[in-house]
C-alpha cells in the first residue's frame, strides 16, 4: 500500500531523529493542540488503517491531510479553518474474482467555526461542507453535501473535555447515488502530562438516517510533542475499536502520524 509505506517510515523515521523537548515558553502547544478550534497553524497528517472490511476481509488505509489555520476575523471573533483531505487505499472488500481494489483521494470535509476570543467556555459554530474530490466513485459519494457545525469543549488544567458535531444533507451530485443525511459526534476527553505526552479518547461517531445505522469508532491515542530542529512536532499512535458498525463493516483499526505546527510570533 503506498500511502501506508509512506506514512509508516514517517512516524518511524522521527524515533531516530534528534528530538529537542519543548521550552517553557511553548508548553502550552500541547494544550492548543488538544483544542480543535485553537488559535494556532497546524498541518495533522492521521493514517488509519481498518481491518476486517466485507465479505473479502479486506483492509481500508485512509490518510487525511487536515490543515487547522486560524483567521483573525474581528476583534472579537477567530474564524477556523479545518480540512479534511482524504488518501485511501482500500484492498480485499470483495471475495476473490471481484475486485473493490482502489488508490486515490476521497470526498474532502470543509469545516469552519467562528469562535469568540475571549471566553470561560471554547466553543464555535459555522458550516461545513462536503466536496466530492473523490477519484473514483468507489471512493466517494459524488455528492456535494452541506449543514451545519459546532464544538464545546472546556479546558480545565491537564485535562481538556468536549463535543465536536456535525450534520450533512446532500443538495446536489448523482442522482442515482444514495443521498445523504449523516450526523456526526465526536465526544472526547484528554489529560496532558508534564513531559507533554497527551492520552486521548474519543468516539468518532456517525449515524446514517436513510439506513438508521450507526457506525461507532472508539480511539485511544497516545501523543508526544517534541521538536526537530526549530519544528516544533506532535506525533501520535494508537488504536480503535468499533462497538457498532454496519454488516461487513471494519472491526478494528490502527492509527498513527505526525502534526506539524506554526506557532503565530
Amino acid at each position: 500500500m503506498k500511502t501506508k509505506s509512506i506514512t509508516v517510515s514517517l512516524v518511524l523515521s522521527t524515533a531516530f531523529l534528534s528530538a529537542e523537548f519543548l521550552s517553557a515558553e511553548e508548553t502550552d502547544l500541547a494544550k492548543k493542540l488538544a483544542n480543535p478550534i485553537a488559535d494556532l497553524i497546524s498541518i495533522p497528517i492521521q493514517s488509519n488503517m481498518d481491518f476486517g472490511i466485507g465479505p473479502g476481509d479486506g483492509t481500508k488505509w485512509t490518510t487525511n491531510i487536515q490543515p487547522v489555520i486560524p483567521f483573525d476575523f474581528n476583534k472579537d471573533v477567530n474564524l477556523i479553518s479545518r480540512t479534511i483531505l482524504p488518501i485511501i487505499d482500500q484492498e480485499g472488500f470483495a471475495p476473490a474474482g471481484d475486485s473493490l481494489d482502489e488508490f486515490g483521494l476521497g470526498d474532502t470535509v470543509q469545516s469552519f467555526f467562528f469562535s469568540p476570543k475571549d471566553s470561560s467556555l471554547i466553543w464555535g459554530v459555522g458550516p461545513v461542507f462536503l466536496i466530492p474530490t473523490a477519484t473514483d466513485p468507489l471512493l466517494g459519494s459524488e455528492k456535494f453535501g452541506m449543514g451545519p457545525t459546532a464544538v464545546l469543549l472546556k479546558q480545565d488544567g491537564p485535562w481538556t473535555y468536549g463535543v465536536l458535531a456535525n450534520h450533512i444533507w446532500d443538495v446536489s451530485g448523482d442522482d442515482s447515488r444514495d443521498s445523504i443525511s449523516a450526523t456526526f459526534l465526536q465526544p472526547f476527553v484528554s489529560y496532558i502530562t508534564p513531559t507533554k505526552t497527551t492520552f486521548s479518547l474519543n468516539t468518532e461517531s456517525t449515524y446514517d438516517w436513510y439506513n438508521e445505522q450507526w457506525t461507532v469508532p472508539v480511539n485511544l491515542v497516545v501523543s508526544q510533542l517534541f521538536k526537530i530542529g526549530d519544528q516544533p512536532v506532535q506525533a501520535f499512535i494508537g488504536a480503535r475499536y468499533y462497538v457498532e458498525k454496519p454488516d461487513q463493516g471494519p472491526e478494528w483499526g490502527l492509527r498513527m502520524g505526525l502534526t506539524f505546527l506554526f506557532p503565530q510570533s
